[in-house]
């Protein structure tokens, strides 16, 4: 029994031993085929979101330069005009009243004028044949005089009147695109009543921005339009604050005015600042929430939710929070 005891246990021991060496020390583990990206700051364009419209660089308005009724509209919303194209008029009766009684009056002067010359003429010959005196001539020769100015007089009035009818004429004062001809024939019109507005100039985007961010914006400053508008830059900023706001106009190549006052989202470039930025593949979004793979210090993965935001940059995020620099992140697949 002893032999069997002293066996059992030498066999107890040997198990031991084994059990012992086949026990190896736990690996970190492997990652899998991928990229990594280890995170550090980067200086970016600080981006504000503001609200925007397309507009032109100029619109300008045709107003009514005389009272009156508005008798003709050629143009409609969207037509195209040139500079001085006649594109209404405005009727005041009364001043076609007025010329017709001053071309009356006219008429009446020239043939004052007409019979005092006839009345000179005579005089004239009667004072060369020693029939009348030297006084009567100047007489006659003063009455031709003033019939004559008399009737310049009179035709100078009325070219004034026919010139102020002719104020009614509404004529289109730059190239352009009419934007708006809503008041209908028919209507009576005030001077300095907006008949029309005529877009000119090129296409912009005209941003609204807070007085504060004023300073910040500088020409040539980059404009980034939401949408399928691309890009634009800085032309002008307006020195004049309405409101608490800041106009600022930018332009962009290929920019439609096809609508013009349509209301677009905007980010205009107010400065610089450091941020996390990271292409967008690296950040993944799983039951509505934005993640990402960190690669720990044993070399295993993490998901790590974070708020991003956009950036200018096509593909990339910038990181909020969540992580830090000095952070590595991973995304499977194969590396690009």
């Amino acid at each position: 029994m002893k032999i069997h005891a002293l066996l059992a246990a030498v066999a107890a021991l040997a198990l031991s031993a084994c059990g012992e060496g086949s026990a190896p020390a736990e690996k970190a583990a492997a990652l899998p085929a991928g990229e990594s990206l280890k995170l550090a700051s980067a200086e970016i364009a600080d981006m504000k979101a503001v609200g925007a419209e397309i507009a032109t660089r100029d619109q300008a308005e045709v107003l009514a330069r005389i009272p009156g009724t508005l008798v003709s509209l050629s143009v409609r919303a969207g037509d195209a005009v040139k500079k001085g194209q006649r594109i209404g008029m405005v009727v005041d009766s009364r001043l076609g009243h007025e010329t017709s009684a001053y071309s009356a009056q006219a008429a009446a002067a020239e043939a004052e004028a007409a019979r005092a010359r006839a009345e000179l003429a005579r005089v004239q010959d009667l004072y060369d044949n020693k029939v009348y005196a030297k006084a009567r001539l100047d007489q006659a020769l003063a009455a031709s005089r003033a019939a004559g100015a008399q009737a310049v007089a009179a035709r100078a009035q009325q070219g004034a009147s026919a010139a102020a009818a002719g104020q009614g004429a509404l004529i289109a004062p730059a190239d352009g695109r009419v934007l708006r001809a809503d008041i209908p024939v028919g209507a009576a019109v005030m001077p300095g009543m907006s008949i029309a507005t005529v877009t000119a100039g090129p296409p912009v985007v005209r941003l609204s921005l807070p007085e504060s961010l004023a300073g910040n914006v500088r020409v040539g400053a980059r404009v980034v339009i939401d949408g399928d508008d691309g890009e634009a830059r800085v032309v002008q900023v307006y020195p004049g604050v309405s409101g608490g706001r800041v106009r600022v106009d930018a332009a962009a190549p290929g920019l439609s005015a096809a609508f013009v006052g349509r209301r677009v989202t905007a980010s205009i470039e107010v400065g610089r600042r450091q941020a996390l930025v990271v292409p967008r593949r690296f950040v993944s979004t799983r039951y509505g929430i934005d993640q990402v793979d960190v690669v720990t210090a044993d070399k295993r993965l993490s998901a790590v939710p974070v708020q991003v935001a956009p950036t200018a940059e096509a593909g990339t995020v910038e990181i909020l929070s969540g992580v830090a620099p000095g952070d590595t992140l991973f995304v499977p697949g194969k590396p690009s």
